[in-house]
């Protein structure tokens, strides 16, 4: 049976690491810069309205947010990066709860979401969100929002744009998504629910 990802539940949130939650289900670690649409994007995938708070004012959540989908894996909502209002310390708080949460894991860690704005180069943050995946040996998955804000003709040159920047390998998952529409998410869960047991 797969994960039915409409039955979940918010379990806690973790702002140091002795908080982090490591229970033996399979975790999915979601992370984006601050205005790339990560809660709509969470909230799409679970199919509620604003289980993920969609933040006023971007960059604000500096925790680990645990939801625990259909008792079987937790959906993990990790801080936004890169919103220029926060100060250096908070940043580099930001890093280091990253390695921490990283490093507590293991083969916990089924799969990382990688969220980037399709109409973008993804920035030097993304890459070191994305380096930080791939240091945990992980299964990676990128998901391009904002994909309704794109004339069709533009999709291709947009996805090459990030595979290019990602240095992906041409077998990596890049799932052009719109949290507003609803387009890729049935991709992604196929995707989490294939790496839950991995």
């Amino acid at each position: 049976m797969g994960i039915n990802f409409r039955v979940c539940e918010y379990v806690r949130s973790a702002g140091a690491p002795g908080q982090f939650l490591n229970d033996g289900r399979p975790q999915f670690a979601f992370a984006g810069r601050s205005n790339v649409g990560k809660s709509s994007v969470i909230n799409r995938v679970l199919l509620r309205k604003n289980l993920a708070r969609v933040g006023a004012s971007p960059g604000k959540p500096t925790q680990v947010n645990y939801f625990l989908v259909d008792e079987k894996a937790y959906l993990v909502d990790l801080p936004g990066y890169g919103y220029a209002k926060v100060p250096l310390a908070e940043k580099e708080r930001w890093g280091r709860l990253m390695e921490a949460y990283f490093r507590s894991q293991g083969p916990g860690l089924a799969a990382g979401v990688l969220i980037v704005d399709i109409r973008h180069k993804p920035t030097e943050l993304d890459l070191r969100m994305h380096a930080f995946y791939r240091e945990a040996g992980c299964p990676e998955i990128i998901v391009a929002n904002k994909l309704d804000k794109l004339k069709r003709s533009q999709v291709p040159g947009a996805l090459e744009l990030i595979r290019e920047t990602l240095a992906l390998s041409e077998d990596a998952l890049l799932i052009p998504f719109s949290a507003e529409k609803g387009d890729g998410r049935e991709t992604l869960i196929s995707a989490l629910d294939a790496h839950a047991g991995h």
